[in-house]
């Protein structure tokens, strides 16, 4: 039997242990729109690095927000995709995308 990991007792700081960062919740967003390979997604995302982009996937997959998917094929090929788990971000990334863009019509001169 595994031991569950200890996650933090507040709801808001459990869901901030998993996308509170700004390459996940990039991730996230881009992910939303279905799969994607790791170059589109480095295209997609802009200024993160290579290895920062792959660090960050690889605590999504294990936190069991993000698939990875290795095709049998020479070069192999790698696809990436939310889980269930991943989709269900999906209201949160909405609501911040609504507040992020009510924020700009506000403010932006």
């Amino acid at each position: 039997m595994t031991a569950k990991k200890m996650l933090p007792a507040c709801p808001v700081e459990t869901t901030l242990s998993l996308m509170g960062n700004k390459w996940k919740v990039l991730i996230l967003r881009d992910l939303l729109n279905g799969s994607m390979r790791f170059g589109e997604l480095k295209k997609s995302i802009g200024t993160v690095s290579q290895k920062v982009l792959t660090s960050q996937l690889r605590e999504m997959e294990a936190q069991g927000l993000v698939n990875r998917k290795v095709y049998a094929e020479v070069p192999p090929r790698v696809e990436y995709s939310l889980t269930k788990t991943g989709l269900s971000l999906k209201p949160i990334i909405d609501s911040m995308w609504d507040w992020g863009m009510d924020y700009k019509e506000k403010h932006e001169g």
